[in-house]
Protein backbone atom coordinates (compact mmCIF):
# COMPACT_ATOMS: atom_id res chain seq x y z
CA UNK A 1 0.00 0.00 0.00
CA UNK A 2 1.10 3.41 0.01
CA UNK A 3 3.88 4.63 1.79
CA UNK A 4 2.33 8.07 2.71
CA UNK A 5 0.01 10.54 1.87
CA UNK A 6 -3.85 9.75 2.72
CA UNK A 7 -4.01 6.25 2.60
CA UNK A 8 -0.14 5.78 4.32
CA UNK A 9 1.32 6.57 6.97
CA UNK A 10 1.53 4.87 10.62
CA UNK A 11 -2.11 3.84 10.55
CA UNK A 12 -1.55 1.05 7.41
CA UNK A 13 2.32 0.52 9.10
CA UNK A 14 3.32 2.67 6.23
CA UNK A 15 1.56 0.74 3.72
CA UNK A 16 2.87 -2.90 5.06
CA UNK A 17 -0.84 -3.59 6.36
CA UNK A 18 -1.97 -3.19 2.94
CA UNK A 19 -1.01 -5.39 0.24
CA UNK A 20 -1.40 -3.88 -2.98
CA UNK A 21 -0.28 -6.96 -5.33
CA UNK A 22 1.12 -10.85 -4.82
CA UNK A 23 2.76 -12.52 -7.31
CA UNK A 24 3.59 -16.14 -7.79
CA UNK A 25 5.46 -17.12 -10.70
CA UNK A 26 7.16 -20.16 -12.07
CA UNK A 27 9.48 -20.33 -15.35
CA UNK A 28 11.37 -23.40 -16.63
CA UNK A 29 14.27 -23.27 -18.82
CA UNK A 30 13.17 -25.75 -21.71
CA UNK A 31 16.64 -24.96 -23.20
CA UNK A 32 19.41 -22.24 -23.13
CA UNK A 33 17.38 -20.32 -25.53
CA UNK A 34 13.97 -20.95 -24.91
CA UNK A 35 12.28 -20.17 -21.68
CA UNK A 36 8.37 -20.76 -20.47
CA UNK A 37 6.34 -19.05 -17.58
CA UNK A 38 3.34 -19.54 -15.61
CA UNK A 39 2.27 -16.85 -13.35
CA UNK A 40 -0.58 -15.25 -11.25
CA UNK A 41 -1.55 -11.78 -9.92
CA UNK A 42 -3.64 -10.19 -7.35
CA UNK A 43 -4.54 -7.26 -9.16
CA UNK A 44 -7.40 -8.48 -11.82
CA UNK A 45 -6.90 -12.00 -10.45
CA UNK A 46 -5.03 -12.36 -13.79
CA UNK A 47 -3.05 -15.47 -14.72
CA UNK A 48 -0.29 -15.53 -16.75
CA UNK A 49 1.20 -17.70 -19.08
CA UNK A 50 4.16 -16.43 -21.16
CA UNK A 51 7.27 -17.57 -23.71
CA UNK A 52 10.27 -15.66 -24.08
CA UNK A 53 13.36 -16.78 -26.84
CA UNK A 54 16.74 -15.29 -26.46
CA UNK A 55 18.22 -14.76 -30.51
CA UNK A 56 21.27 -13.11 -30.04
CA UNK A 57 23.73 -13.26 -26.72
CA UNK A 58 26.38 -10.87 -26.28
CA UNK A 59 29.83 -12.12 -26.77
CA UNK A 60 33.41 -11.30 -24.72
CA UNK A 61 34.59 -9.81 -27.85
CA UNK A 62 31.77 -7.67 -29.07
CA UNK A 63 31.24 -9.46 -32.26
CA UNK A 64 27.79 -9.01 -30.88
CA UNK A 65 27.46 -6.16 -28.67
CA UNK A 66 23.73 -7.12 -27.67
CA UNK A 67 21.68 -9.75 -26.28
CA UNK A 68 18.25 -9.37 -27.94
CA UNK A 69 15.60 -11.37 -26.68
CA UNK A 70 11.76 -11.75 -27.52
CA UNK A 71 8.81 -12.50 -25.20
CA UNK A 72 4.94 -13.21 -26.20
CA UNK A 73 2.40 -13.71 -23.34
CA UNK A 74 -1.11 -13.78 -22.74
CA UNK A 75 -2.81 -13.05 -19.51
CA UNK A 76 -6.60 -13.95 -18.34
CA UNK A 77 -8.87 -12.34 -15.79
CA UNK A 78 -11.64 -15.17 -14.80
CA UNK A 79 -13.33 -13.44 -12.20
CA UNK A 80 -15.37 -10.78 -12.94
CA UNK A 81 -18.12 -9.48 -15.12
CA UNK A 82 -17.29 -9.58 -18.68
CA UNK A 83 -19.77 -9.50 -22.22
CA UNK A 84 -17.72 -12.17 -23.44
CA UNK A 85 -14.69 -14.90 -22.52
CA UNK A 86 -12.53 -12.84 -25.45
CA UNK A 87 -13.03 -9.66 -23.23
CA UNK A 88 -11.11 -11.31 -20.14
CA UNK A 89 -7.98 -12.21 -22.41
CA UNK A 90 -4.79 -9.50 -22.21
CA UNK A 91 -1.75 -9.71 -24.60
CA UNK A 92 1.78 -8.83 -24.61
CA UNK A 93 4.93 -9.12 -27.10
CA UNK A 94 8.05 -6.83 -26.34
CA UNK A 95 11.97 -7.25 -27.34
CA UNK A 96 14.47 -7.25 -24.91
CA UNK A 97 17.61 -5.20 -26.38
CA UNK A 98 20.23 -5.86 -23.49
CA UNK A 99 23.83 -5.25 -22.86
CA UNK A 100 26.67 -5.81 -19.93
CA UNK A 101 28.79 -2.68 -20.33
CA UNK A 102 31.29 -3.95 -17.66
CA UNK A 103 31.22 -6.42 -15.23
CA UNK A 104 29.63 -3.62 -12.82
CA UNK A 105 26.71 -2.20 -15.34
CA UNK A 106 24.00 -3.19 -17.10
CA UNK A 107 21.19 -1.53 -19.19
CA UNK A 108 18.20 -2.87 -21.02
CA UNK A 109 15.48 -1.05 -23.52
CA UNK A 110 12.23 -2.55 -24.10
CA UNK A 111 9.44 -1.73 -26.86
CA UNK A 112 6.48 -3.23 -25.67
CA UNK A 113 3.10 -3.45 -27.43
CA UNK A 114 -0.20 -4.78 -24.77
CA UNK A 115 -3.51 -5.50 -26.16
CA UNK A 116 -6.45 -5.63 -23.59
CA UNK A 117 -9.46 -6.84 -25.15
CA UNK A 118 -11.40 -4.65 -22.39
CA UNK A 119 -9.75 -1.96 -21.89
CA UNK A 120 -8.04 -1.43 -18.19
CA UNK A 121 -10.00 0.68 -17.08
CA UNK A 122 -13.05 -0.04 -18.90
CA UNK A 123 -13.90 3.60 -19.56
CA UNK A 124 -14.69 5.71 -22.78
CA UNK A 125 -12.00 6.77 -24.75
CA UNK A 126 -9.05 4.47 -23.29
CA UNK A 127 -7.57 2.41 -25.90
CA UNK A 128 -7.30 -1.43 -26.61
CA UNK A 129 -4.02 -1.53 -27.74
CA UNK A 130 -1.04 1.01 -27.42
CA UNK A 131 3.18 0.43 -27.34
CA UNK A 132 5.47 1.40 -24.60
CA UNK A 133 9.02 1.69 -23.84
CA UNK A 134 10.97 0.52 -20.87
CA UNK A 135 14.19 0.82 -19.73
CA UNK A 136 16.22 -0.65 -16.91
CA UNK A 137 19.46 -0.76 -15.11
CA UNK A 138 21.60 -2.30 -12.98
CA UNK A 139 24.87 -1.47 -10.99
CA UNK A 140 26.85 -3.90 -9.02
CA UNK A 141 28.15 -2.54 -6.09
CA UNK A 142 29.70 -5.52 -4.07
CA UNK A 143 29.69 -9.16 -5.16
CA UNK A 144 26.49 -10.15 -3.22
CA UNK A 145 24.55 -6.73 -4.07
CA UNK A 146 23.28 -4.81 -7.08
CA UNK A 147 21.33 -1.58 -7.41
CA UNK A 148 18.70 -1.42 -9.68
CA UNK A 149 16.25 0.79 -11.34
CA UNK A 150 13.43 0.92 -13.97
CA UNK A 151 10.99 3.14 -15.89
CA UNK A 152 8.26 2.72 -18.09
CA UNK A 153 6.56 4.77 -20.35
CA UNK A 154 3.12 4.03 -22.12
CA UNK A 155 2.68 6.04 -25.84
CA UNK A 156 -1.14 6.40 -25.12
CA UNK A 157 -3.32 9.47 -25.96
CA UNK A 158 -5.78 8.44 -22.75
CA UNK A 159 -2.73 7.29 -20.74
CA UNK A 160 -1.77 10.79 -19.33
CA UNK A 161 -1.21 13.20 -16.57
CA UNK A 162 -4.63 15.24 -17.46
CA UNK A 163 -6.36 11.94 -16.76
CA UNK A 164 -4.36 11.07 -13.86
CA UNK A 165 -2.11 8.55 -15.03
CA UNK A 166 1.81 8.33 -13.92
CA UNK A 167 4.47 6.33 -15.79
CA UNK A 168 5.33 3.55 -13.73
CA UNK A 169 9.22 4.22 -11.84
CA UNK A 170 10.94 1.84 -9.93
CA UNK A 171 14.50 1.81 -7.15
CA UNK A 172 16.08 -1.07 -5.25
CA UNK A 173 18.38 -3.30 -3.92
CA UNK A 174 19.08 -6.93 -5.15
CA UNK A 175 21.25 -9.12 -2.43
CA UNK A 176 22.23 -12.92 -3.35
CA UNK A 177 22.64 -15.08 -0.69
CA UNK A 178 24.01 -18.44 -3.11
CA UNK A 179 20.70 -19.89 -3.47
CA UNK A 180 18.13 -16.91 -2.91
CA UNK A 181 17.71 -13.42 -4.99
CA UNK A 182 16.22 -10.78 -2.82
CA UNK A 183 15.18 -7.96 -4.36
CA UNK A 184 13.53 -4.56 -2.35
CA UNK A 185 12.13 -1.22 -4.27
CA UNK A 186 10.01 1.53 -4.17
CA UNK A 187 7.62 2.18 -6.61
CA UNK A 188 4.90 3.88 -7.61
CA UNK A 189 3.03 1.20 -9.52
CA UNK A 190 0.89 -1.35 -7.57
CA UNK A 191 0.88 -4.18 -10.03
CA UNK A 192 3.67 -6.51 -10.71
CA UNK A 193 2.50 -7.46 -14.03
CA UNK A 194 3.54 -5.62 -17.04
CA UNK A 195 -0.05 -5.93 -18.36
CA UNK A 196 -1.42 -4.29 -15.32
CA UNK A 197 1.52 -1.75 -14.24
CA UNK A 198 1.44 -0.08 -18.24
CA UNK A 199 -2.56 0.03 -18.65
CA UNK A 200 -3.59 1.52 -15.25
CA UNK A 201 -0.78 3.29 -13.08
CA UNK A 202 -2.37 6.39 -11.49
CA UNK A 203 -0.29 6.88 -8.52
CA UNK A 204 2.07 9.41 -8.08
CA UNK A 205 5.29 9.70 -5.66
CA UNK A 206 4.97 13.61 -5.10
CA UNK A 207 1.38 12.31 -3.30
CA UNK A 208 3.26 9.92 -1.22
CA UNK A 209 1.15 6.80 -3.57
CA UNK A 210 4.68 5.20 -3.63
CA UNK A 211 5.38 1.45 -1.86
CA UNK A 212 8.02 -0.76 -0.81
CA UNK A 213 8.09 -4.01 -2.76
CA UNK A 214 9.82 -7.36 -1.70
CA UNK A 215 10.50 -10.25 -4.40
CA UNK A 216 12.40 -13.32 -3.77
CA UNK A 217 14.02 -15.85 -6.28
CA UNK A 218 15.18 -19.13 -6.34
CA UNK A 219 16.81 -21.29 -9.05
CA UNK A 220 16.47 -25.02 -9.23
CA UNK A 221 18.48 -27.59 -11.12
CA UNK A 222 15.97 -30.02 -12.47
CA UNK A 223 19.07 -31.93 -14.71
CA UNK A 224 20.49 -35.41 -13.50
CA UNK A 225 23.81 -35.09 -11.81
CA UNK A 226 26.63 -36.64 -12.87
CA UNK A 227 28.58 -38.63 -9.91
CA UNK A 228 32.16 -39.20 -10.13
CA UNK A 229 33.70 -42.58 -10.20
CA UNK A 230 35.53 -43.64 -6.97
CA UNK A 231 38.14 -46.40 -7.80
Amino acid sequence: GDFAGNLGGGKTFFGLDAVADVYIGFEYGITNNLQVMIGRSTVGQIGETQLKYAILHQTNDDSSPLGITLLAGEGIRPYGNFASFGDRMSYIGEAIFSRKFSSAFSLEVLPIYVQDNQPIPNVAGNEQGFFSLSGAARLKVTKHMSLIADYEHPFSNFRTGVNGFEDPIGFGAEFETGGHVFTLNVTNAKGVSQVNSLSNSVYSYGRGQFRLGFTISRMFDFSPKKEDKKW
